[in-house]
């Protein structure tokens, strides 16, 4: 038995579920989200939380069961509080910019890079530190990889795009080891 699928999920205040046949829609003040269905789990709704059981024993619905509970409790979560990520930027002269739907990252390149903001993603600047937000957490987070794959964090000098929470070990340089 999944640890995780068997937890109900409580539905807060404001949050309303549909039930489809091949989706579930989950609505909050945040926005909507759409999550497929399983044909190996059951989808029980009650007033105040949501349950989901597993038809068979088979491996498959083991390991589905946790999986889309998860997914459902996310979803849940996510139009509710929403979700949010942070990306520093570490360098002389690297700086980023955020202009309506379009995010203009100057980091060391003889351009600036330009990156389009998907539907549902806020970006905000404070300083040297980007902040992305949103319902959909695998979009944030895809996001928030996307724009740090453009300059990752390098070990020498610690220049690049990291993540707030990411600490980066560093090396001794050339001459570092030497005495």
């Amino acid at each position: 038995m999944s640890r995780i699928g068997k937890l109900p999920i409580a539905l807060p205040k404001g949050v309303e579920i549909t039930l489809g046949q091949d989706q579930i829609t989950v609505k909050g003040p945040n926005g909507t989200l759409h999550t497929p269905v399983c044909d190996l789990l059951d989808y029980e709704l009650t007033e105040t939380s949501l349950t989901l059981t597993r038809k068979d024993d088979s491996r498959q619905s083991n390991a589905q069961h946790g999986l889309r509970r998860t997914l459902l409790a996310n979803a849940i979560e996510g139009v509710t509080k929403g979700f949010s990520k942070a990306l520093e930027i570490i360098g002389v002269g690297y700086r980023v910019a955020v202009k309506g739907n379009l995010i203009e990252l100057f980091v060391g390149f003889s351009h600036p890079v330009l990156i389009d903001l998907p539907d549902g993603l806020k970006a905000k600047v404070e300083g040297q530190v980007l902040t992305l937000s949103g319902c959909d957490k695998c979009q944030v987070g895809e996001m928030a990889a996307k724009i740090r794959r453009i300059r990752p964090p390098e070990p020498y000098k610690g220049k690049g795009i990291k993540y707030v929470t990411e600490t980066i070990r560093r090396k001794v340089g050339k001459s570092g080891g030497k005495k």
